[in-house]
């Protein structure tokens, strides 16, 4: 027979702790959250989505393809004063295209899908959640990019080493670094238009029209300079300065601090527009 239990009004109260002041404490600890918390939160994005595994493989199949068909085509002679590197800025200039892609989606996609919200609403610091993705997509970028530029180095270097070709270490680096930045830059602008087919026609604008538009531009002759410097600082020109097919040309840090430059007043302007704007 069980024993009758008394009535609600009459039972114990829940021993709920409680604050000096009267108001509830939870007993589950509470950790604050910081910027470790964000970066794990997008890498574990970046590697989860098949955009992303998309991108990076096309990017590899074309730098590393392309770079070890050029290479098998090349004669020993033919780096005697250039690195050996080389053939791997032929796949570069495609896969640029592909980090471009990967940078836009990275945060576009959250906006086109409406993910945004919760990511917000978990983190409602929204400055560090962009730096998050600033962050980890720009490690990403420049592993891959390293990685694929140094497989054809030594790819290459198999294939010709006679101990004649220039040092090509540094064109990995900065190679990488370079179209790594193209990359930060195209998702610092998807964070400003918030739509992806926007944001990558805007990037490759930005990218195809210096390289296309000096030809018209040097037609006359009062607008040949500026045709000049805007096909000197063209993305393709810039690759190719990089790695050093032109001996004159500094070795492209020029052109490296301007896309730096821009890269930085693009990522300013997406931090102010994402604290001003509404999700």
């Amino acid at each position: 027979m069980s024993t009758p239990q008394p009535p609600v009004s009459q039972q114990p109260a829940p021993n709920w702790q409680a604050a000096p002041g009267g108001s509830y404490t939870s007993p589950i600890p509470v950790t604050p959250t910081h910027l470790g918390h964000a970066l794990a939160s997008e890498w574990t994005k970046i590697k989860s989505v098949r955009s992303t595994m998309w991108t990076l493989g096309v990017f590899l199949l074309l730098v590393v393809g392309i770079g070890f068909l050029v290479a098998t085509q090349t004669q020993d002679e033919s780096f005697a004063d250039v690195p050996y590197t080389i053939p791997a800025f032929f796949g570069l200039i495609l896969g640029q295209i592909c980090l471009i892609t990967l940078g836009v989606l990275v945060i576009s996609s959250e906006y086109g899908t409406g993910m945004i919200r919760t990511t917000f609403t978990a983190s409602p610091q929204r400055h560090r959640v962009l730096t998050a993705k600033l962050m980890i997509f720009f490690a990403v970028a420049y592993v891959v990019s390293a990685f694929a530029i140094g497989l054809v180095g030594l790819f290459t270097q198999s294939l010709h080493d006679d101990g004649s070709g220039n040092s090509w270490v540094g064109t990995v680096f900065k190679g990488a670094l370079y179209v790594s930045l193209l990359g930060v830059l195209a998702l610092a602008v998807g964070s400003m238009l918030r739509h992806s087919a926007g944001a990558i026609t805007a990037m490759l604008g930005l990218v195809l029209v210096p390289a296309i538009l000096p030809a018209f531009l040097m037609i006359s002759e009062s607008m040949r300079k500026i045709g000049e410097k805007m096909a000197e600082y063209s993305a393709p020109n810039s690759l190719a300065k990089i790695f050093a097919l032109d001996n004159e040309s500094g070795g492209g840090n020029a052109q490296l601090g301007l896309l730096a430059g821009l890269t930085v007043a693009a990522i300013v302007g997406a931090f102010v527009l994402l604290e001003r704007r509404d999700v």
